[in-house]
């Protein structure tokens, strides 16, 4: 009976499970103790404060853990070799099932599963993506020193899913007999573009960045506030350190998300709306003007001035501004805002039942 390497693989992330599938019991009993094994006795370091012991064990168990897929890897294509067919010409025939696991496995690194399959081009643009995105990100923010732009960094999971997926759907497509076409991922969006077409499944993968699959689907007021929303809550609460309200972060993404999914699923129902997030604002330009005036004042008096004056102000007067300004007036500050804002919607859900009334 035919094992399959599929399956073999996916077992091999449990030590030794995939060696067992494959009768290797020997083979799946060593790499089973011994990763078990190392693991247990690395604990058993920790908890008696031997923590130089306990990582020198869990790195050798993550290699043996390593070698055991490396290794079942290598067990599953040799026999997958060995019970292929030969051509009239004397090679080998890939097996669909042999196939499906070579791309299956290559399809980890993005890129590699397209490159198997014969489609060049469109697995460059993967790999060349997916490693240009993270170097570029790392590249900016150690020479920046702004750490939040790792945030950027969520983006990769987005490539690599969709890298994956669609080594698959070419793979389904190769081993249905039809045709292949070798053309980037910037192709197939270009003529979605043309022909006025847009992928679900596209959408649903960019709206993991809060406000790029609005922005996908043509939404393009709603979907710059909310990536505007987003990244400006994180630089904010970053650098006021406001750990406090972090929360806000999980929320803003989550509304994002489903948003995003919430439109996708509309698409076929006709034209899709581009209602912003924030109504009114470009009737309120005048205060969002001062607004921005007054957010200036403070960066450049908070980051430049105060620092600049500071120790001279120190030693006139005896009192450290610096400490006081980031202690007390910028929580005090925040504290006022809160109040405010929850004073005028207060004022605002009143007017509102005063109109009701008088109807």
């Amino acid at each position: 009976m035919n094992k399959s390497p599929v399956l073999a693989f996916l077992l091999s992330f449990l030590p030794g499970i995939g060696h067992f599938y494959l009768g290797k019991v020997f083979k799946g009993l060593f790499y089973f103790l011994a990763t078990v094994g190392l693991g247990a006795i690395g604990v058993l370091f920790a908890v008696i404060s031997q923590e130089d012991v306990f990582l020198s064990l869990s790195i050798l168990g993550v290699f043996v853990y390593l070698v055991s897929i490396f290794d079942l890897v290598v067990t599953s294509l040799r026999g997958a070799k060995a019970n292929g067919k030969m051509s009239p010409d004397g090679s080998n025939i890939v097996q669909p099932e042999a196939e499906r696991f070579y791309v299956i496995v290559l399809s980890f690194v993005p890129g590699l599963g397209h490159f198997q399959l014969g489609l060049m081009n469109r697995g460059l643009t993967f790999l060349v993506g997916f490693l240009g995105l993270g170097v570029m990100v790392f590249f900016i923010t150690v020479m920046t020193h702004i750490d939040g732009l790792l945030i950027f960094m969520a983006l990769l999971p987005v490539i690599w899913v969709y890298s994956f997926f669609d080594s698959i759907q070419q793979l389904n497509k190769k081993q249905k007999g039809e045709e292949m076409i070798d053309r980037s991922v910037l192709e197939d969006f270009e003529e979605r573009r043309e022909s006025g077409k847009k992928s679900k499944s596209v959408a649903t993968l960019f709206s993991v960045f809060p406000g790029a699959g609005h922005l996908y689907l043509g939404l393009q007021k709603r979907g710059i506030q909310l990536m505007a929303g987003f990244l400006f809550s994180i630089y904010i609460l970053d650098l006021l350190r406001l750990g406090f309200f972090f929360f806000l972060i999980p929320i803003i993404w989550f509304y994002s998300f489903f948003d995003g999914l919430q439109k996708a699923s509309k698409m076929d129902e006709g034209p899709l709306e581009d209602t912003p997030i924030i109504t009114g604002i470009a009737h309120k330009q005048k205060w969002f003007g001062y607004g921005l005036v007054a957010i200036g004042i403070y960066f450049f008096a908070s980051n430049i001035v105060l620092p600049a004056t500071g120790p001279y102000l120190q030693h006139w007067i005896g009192y450290d501004l610096e400490y006081w300004f980031r202690d007390y007036f910028q929580k005090g500050l925040v504290c006022l805002l809160l109040i405010g804002g929850g004073i005028k919607l207060l004022s605002g859900s009143k007017k509102e039942k005063v109109r009701e009334g008088t109807k």
